[in-house]
């Protein structure tokens, strides 16, 4: 009986189911202290609900405000397209929409797990593929984020995993499917969430180190790589050319997010109005257009780095915290919260952090083939979010490599398959 229990404990596929009971169990708890009204509509009040109810709608990938404002790239179009199909199959802002999303990302979350299992089996042995994936499966982002965002995080995290994963098991035997498939799912990965992009070369760049083909060869397959995910992602592309006469290869708002973490509002000495309210940014979008909104933005923007140097190196320093702790003043919001759940996230947070660095410090001196590609995913990702605005949300597609150093720093990994 305690092999059995042994065996089932060591299953990526009983840690998956326990993975996903703790999602569904806190998306139940915190369903239930909300009103079933305010469930059905505020969960979307954002920029993906908009563009999808306006695809169930029959009006197009449009209106991201909801408001007849036209085309929009604001989004990338992967996840607004999926949640479409929810308001298609449950009705647009219903309570039944608001639980099939829900759930839907609770899944991409809790899959996780499997893909997680293998990389740790690759990089460190059994015991670090057990442990990363149970670690996983408690992960509080990995249980928070399903419900506090019908976003595409959830389906980034998972996408982040298999192309970590992918990217490890490519090299090992030239098969010429597998190749087409690791192309395909850049390409869906980027046409949900642009950011990833910035692993691209380092992925295709560990790969092209790691075959054993001959130079000629691995450089064909590089180039072939990079042409064939250009293609995927060209239809969007052009259709965004099409819709505002510019280049935006997949979304367009970097230049607002850049600006809503860089403007006057940070400036105490500003004598600008010190608030910033939905009401007057909806409206200026609906006056200027996207692309006209997002020139302002960008000129803001770029007025206030140039303008204020050594305040915007402090609000990166800022977010570079608060993209790791949550806030960026973790001792004192600590201190100051009476909640037992922030207090405690703030903990994991910091254990996770100190942990990521000791597992990369432990791959750093087994020499492992794998320690360039693991520490891309949480030292370079989040590089925009520092620059622009952060949050743990924007974090959580590198949190599963995040996972495996965590796992690396608690059990020593054995040598790495060769």
């Amino acid at each position: 009986m305690r092999g059995k229990f042994a065996h089932l404990l060591c299953s990526p596929w009983f840690i998956f189911f326990i993975a996903l009971l703790l999602r569904v169990a806190y998306l139940l708890y915190r369903a239930y202290l909300i009103p079933p009204e305010v469930l059905a509509s505020a969960p979307f009040e954002n920029e993906v609900g908009n563009v999808a109810a306006a695809l169930a709608d029959g009006k197009g990938f449009c209106c991201v405000f909801r408001e007849p404002t036209g085309p929009t790239a604001w989004v990338a179009p992967v996840y607004p397209l999926i949640l479409a199909l929810i308001f298609k199959l449950f009705g647009t802002f219903t309570l039944a929409a608001f639980y099939a999303a829900v759930l839907l990302n609770c899944l991409f979350s809790a899959l996780v797990c499997l893909p997680l299992f293998r990389i740790g089996g690759h990089v460190g042995g059994p015991t670090v593929a057990v442990l990363a994936s149970w670690i996983w499966a408690i992960f509080p982002s990995g249980i928070i984020l399903p419900y506090a965002w019908i976003w595409d995080t959830s389906l980034s995290a998972l996408l982040a995993a298999l192309l970590l994963l992918f990217t490890i098991q490519l090299p090992e035997s030239f098969r010429p499917h597998r190749y087409a498939l690791y192309w395909f799912l850049w390409s869906f990965s980027l046409l949900t969430n642009p950011s990833l992009g910035l692993l691209l070369l380092f992925c295709l760049g560990w790969i092209l180190l790691r075959e054993s083909d001959t130079v000629p060869s691995r450089l064909r397959r590089l180039v072939i790589a990079l042409v064939v995910i250009f293609l995927c992602c060209l239809p969007w592309t052009l259709r965004n050319y099409n819709a505002f006469h510019r280049l935006i290869p997949v979304r367009s708002n970097f230049a607002f997010e850049f600006w809503s973490g860089n403007n006057e509002i940070f400036d105490p000495n500003s004598r600008a109005v010190n608030r910033i309210t939905r009401y007057e940014q909806v409206h200026l979008y609906a006056t200027l257009g996207e692309t006209a909104f997002f020139d302002d933005k960008w000129q803001q923007a770029r007025n206030f780095v140039e303008t204020h140097p050594q305040l915007y190196l402090h609000l990166c320093a800022q977010r570079v915290v608060a993209t790791w702790f949550g806030t960026d003043a973790p001792l004192r919001d600590f201190r100051r919260s009476d909640s037992f759940l922030a207090r405690f996230l703030l903990l994991w947070n910091a254990f996770s952090l100190v942990a990521m660095l000791v597992g990369l410090l432990r791959l750093m001196l087994k020499r492992s083939p794998y320690l360039f590609l693991i520490t891309s995913f949480p030292l370079i990702f989040p590089i925009p979010f520092y620059l622009a605005h952060t949050s743990l949300r924007h974090r959580h597609p590198c949190d599963p490599a995040v996972t495996l150093l965590v796992a690396i720093a608690i059990v020593v990994p054995h040598s790495p398959r060769k």
